[in-house]
């Protein structure tokens, strides 16, 4: 059970080693039974990351090699 908070935890801690681009737009807060909750600037960029949301779920998870993340909820 302690791996399973750790990896978690890891989720927020290397999203922007996985999306260096969104440093300055997203931030992620926790991550609660596989569900990552980002704060965004604005509502114009939580549309766009609502656009790509399922490619960054797969990108998650094919960086950690397993599913970590099974939806992102997004808050601005």
């Amino acid at each position: 059970k302690l791996r399973k908070v750790i990896k978690q935890h890891d989720v927020i801690i290397g999203f922007h080693k996985i999306f260096p681009d969104l440093k300055k737009i997203a931030t992620p807060v926790k991550n609660e039974r596989k569900v990552l909750h980002i704060k965004v600037q604005n509502a114009a960029w939580r549309s766009e990351l609502k656009f790509n949301q399922e490619t960054m779920i797969e990108k998650i998870n094919s960086f950690y090699k397993e599913e970590i993340i099974k939806a992102i909820r997004l808050q601005s």
